[in-house]
């Protein structure tokens, strides 16, 4: 009984949220302060009004980590998300970041950030620029012993055939709901469409075609979208490689079946 007593205690503040998903991952959404002292993977960890913490030696996988104050890492943290006035990487910590929003970056000289991306638009335009580089890279880094495959000439699709948006099974990272994954979608598709009208020498008819496009975009009329993108889109001649990868979301977006 008396080594029982020696045992720490936990404390679940209220309005403490703790929930399991389908894929056994733990969510944890807190109002205050959090520190996490045990490796685990999460979907969410959230800090309403203060900051998180990852002790040294600790790691944590995580699809979105999101803190009002700071999010201290001084072990080490795997997220595709991550939220916070401030990230602060300690001595000694490793962070591999896809997405990062935050007002402020400080890292300890021994520390190593990985990622660091501001959107998924700077990812998926990065990466599609570098579809030949993914398509030869190792077989054994793919699944089942295979490069991931992109679609036609690596153009139209660098995430293997998949939309970062629009998931094959209709569902996103938590907090995501479809129509925050459709802006999101039509958000990249209205930012290529604008640098493609500053193309040189594009002629009256793709201009025409894409200013039609970028109504539709701009207005969110996603009935007239879905029925006329694609013959809008075919009227360009010489499309770029952005403009094959805002067709191929769209196409993702309506179901339909990405063209090169």
């Amino acid at each position: 009984m008396d080594e029982e007593k020696n045992f720490p205690t936990m404390i679940i503040p209220n309005g403490t949220r703790i929930e399991v998903n389908d894929q056994g991952q733990l969510s944890i959404r807190t109002p205050g302060n959090l520190v996490i002292q045990n490796s685990g993977s999460y979907s969410v960890v959230e800090s309403g009004n203060g900051s998180i913490r990852i002790d040294p030696g600790v790691k944590v996988e995580a699809v979105s980590v999101q803190a009002a104050d700071a999010c201290y890492i001084a072990g080490t943290l795997t997220a595709w998300r991550v939220k916070a006035r401030k990230i602060i990487l300690e001595k000694g910590a490793q962070a591999y970041i896809m997405l990062q929003e935050s007002e402020g970056l400080e890292l300890d000289r021994s520390a190593r950030l990985v990622g660091n991306f501001a959107s998924e638009k700077e990812l998926y335009l990065l990466l599609g620029r570098f579809t030949r580089q993914l398509r030869e890279l190792p077989g054994e880094l793919g699944p089942g012993g295979e490069v991931p495959r992109l679609g036609g000439d690596g153009a139209t699709a660098p995430f293997g055939g998949e939309d970062p948006f629009v998931s094959p099974d209709g569902e996103g990272e938590p907090g995501y709901g479809r129509r925050q994954r459709e802006d999101e979608a039509l958000e990249l598709v209205q930012m290529i469409v604008e640098r493609e009208l500053g193309r040189p020498g594009l002629d009256g008819d793709s201009r025409g075609a894409l200013e039609r496009v970028l109504e539709l975009v701009r207005n969110r009329d996603i009935e007239k979208l879905s029925g006329t993108y694609a013959y809008l889109l075919s009227q360009i001649r010489e499309p770029g490689r952005e403009l094959l990868e805002a067709r191929a979301v769209l196409d993702r977006l309506f179901g339909g079946q990405a063209s090169s």
